[in-house]
C-alpha cells in the first residue's frame, strides 16, 4: 500500500512539474516573440524615417536587453497584482499602490538595462542610463500596468466562475431541500390514510388488518431505504405501488382492480421517487373511496421517442373542477407538479382529463433517460415476473 501512495505521489509531483515547466516555457516564448517584433519594428521605423540602419545584430541586441529585463521583472507584476487585487473596498487605495509600484519597476528596469547593456557592449553606465531612461522608461511603465490588468482579468474571471459555481451547487442544494420537503409531505398523508383503513377493518376483519399491517410496515421499510434518493429505477416504483395497491385491494375486498402495463424497455428508466403514489392514492380517494360500485386502477407506462409517458386511470369518479383547480386544492398532485417541474423544468408535464362516460386520466410525461446497469436490468426482468 505504501508503495502504491508513493508511486503515485511521485506521479503527481512529475505532473506538477511538467505543467510548470510548460508555463515557464510559453512565457519565454511570448517575451521572444516580443522581442523580435519590436528588433523588426525598430529597424523598419530608422529605415522609414531614413535614418542611419544600424546592423540586424545590434537592433536584436537592443531590443533582446529591453524586454529580457521586463520578463524578468514581470513575475513581480504578477505577484503584486495578487497580492493587492484592486477590488472594493480598496480600490482608491491599491489603485495609489500600483501607481507608485509601476514607477518602481520602470526605475528598475531601466537600470537593469543599462546594467546589462555596459557589461555587454562596454558603454559608459551614465549614458545607458539616460537613454534606457529617455527611450525605454516609459515602456516599463506601461508593461507593468499590462500584466496587472492581464493578471487582474484573469483574478476576475477566476473569481467569476468561483461564484458561479458556488451559486449553482446552492442552487442545487435548495432545490434538493424543497424537493426533499416535498417528498416528506406525502409520507403522512399517506400514512394517515392508511391506518385509517386498517383501524375500518379490524372490528370487522382481523385478519385483513393484520395483513393490511404487515403490507404497510413493509411499505414503510421501501420507503426509508429510499429516503435519500430522488429518482429510482421505473421497476423500483411500481414494486412500491404495488404493494400499496395491495394494502388498497385488501381494504375494498373485491370492489377494486388493478392493471399495470409496461413497455418494454421502461422499467429502467428514471423517475422521481414516489412519484406516482399520490397520484394512484387520488385516483382511490375521488373514485371507488366517495362512489358505490367497484373500480378499476389502471397504469400504463410506454416511451414516445424521447418522453416516459404514464397514464394512471380510474373508471369510477367524475372529474368536478377543472384541472388547475384539481392541482390547487390537493397536497399529492400540487406536490407532484412542483417535484416535476424542480427536477426537470419545462421538459416534464402533468395533466388531468375526464374520461366518458366515467373515469378519470392523469398523464405523466418526462425525459427518457434509462438509469443503466446490469443489476438494474436483472432487477426490471424479476419485477416483470412479479408485477401483475
Amino acid at each position: 500500500m505504501a508503495s502504491i501512495v508513493s508511486s503515485r505521489t511521485h506521479a503527481g509531483f512529475i505532473a506538477d512539474a511538467r505543467e510548470k515547466a510548460l508555463r515557464v516555457g510559453l512565457y519565454l516564448l511570448m517575451w521572444l516573440v516580443v522581442t523580435a517584433q519590436f528588433a523588426i519594428l525598430w529597424a523598419l521605423s530608422d529605415s522609414v524615417r531614413g535614418r542611419y540602419v544600424w546592423p540586424w545584430e545590434d537592433y536584436w541586441r537592443w531590443s533582446f536587453v529591453e524586454w529580457t529585463t521586463l520578463a524578468l521583472l514581470g513575475p513581480f507584476a504578477f505577484w503584486a497584482a495578487a497580492r493587492k487585487p484592486i477590488e472594493p473596498p480598496h480600490r482608491l487605495s491599491r489603485f495609489g499602490w500600483h501607481l507608485l509600484a509601476s514607477v518602481a519597476f520602470a526605475v528598475l528596469a531601466v537600470v537593469i538595462g543599462a546594467a546589462i547593456t555596459v557589461s555587454t557592449a562596454g558603454s559608459n553606465f551614465g549614458e545607458q542610463l539616460e537613454q534606457f531612461a529617455t527611450k525605454h522608461g516609459e515602456t516599463g511603465f506601461l508593461v507593468y500596468w499590462v500584466l496587472v490588468m492581464i493578471r487582474q482579468a484573469s483574478y476576475l474571471q477566476r473569481e467569476k466562475s468561483r461564484r458561479e459555481l458556488q451559486a449553482t451547487r446552492l442552487e442545487a442544494q435548495l432545490a434538493q431541500s424543497r424537493l426533499q420537503v416535498l417528498k416528506m409531505q406525502l409520507r403522512p398523508h399517506f400514512l394517515f390514510n392508511t391506518l385509517h383503513a386498517i383501524s375500518t377493518l379490524i372490528r370487522d376483519d382481523a385478519a385483513a388488518a393484520e395483513e393490511m399491517l404487515l403490507q404497510l410496515s413493509e411499505l414503510l421499510r421501501a420507503y426509508l431505504d429510499d429516503d435519500e434518493r430522488q429518482e429510482v429505477a421505473l421497476v423500483r416504483e411500481l414494486e412500491l405501488i404495488e404493494l400499496y395497491l395491495g394494502i388498497q385491494r385488501m381494504r375494498f375486498k373485491g370492489r377494486l382492480t388493478t392493471r399495470l402495463d409496461t413497455q418494454d424497455g421502461t422499467l429502467d428508466c428514471a423517475v422521481p421517487a414516489l412519484i406516482l403514489q399520490p397520484l394512484i392514492e387520488n385516483a382511490i380517494q375521488h373514485g371507488i373511496g366517495k362512489h358505490v360500485g367497484g373500480d378499476s386502477i389502471e397504469i400504463d407506462c410506454y416511451r414516445e421517442p424521447k418522453t416516459l409517458c404514464i397514464d394512471v386511470r380510474n373508471r369510477n369518479s367524475m372529474l368536478a373542477a377543472s384541472g388547475d383547480e384539481a392541482f390547487a386544492r390537493g397536497i399529492g398532485l400540487a406536490n407532484s407538479r412542483l417535484r416535476l417541474s424542480g427536477l426537470y423544468g419545462d421538459a416534464a408535464s402533468i395533466h388531468i382529463e375526464a374520461l366518458q362516460p366515467r373515469g378519470v386520466i392523469c398523464r405523466l410525461r418526462m425525459p427518457f433517460r434509462s438509469l443503466i446497469g446490469p443489476a438494474l436490468s436483472a432487477a426490471a426482468r424479476r419485477a416483470r415476473e412479479r408485477l401483475p
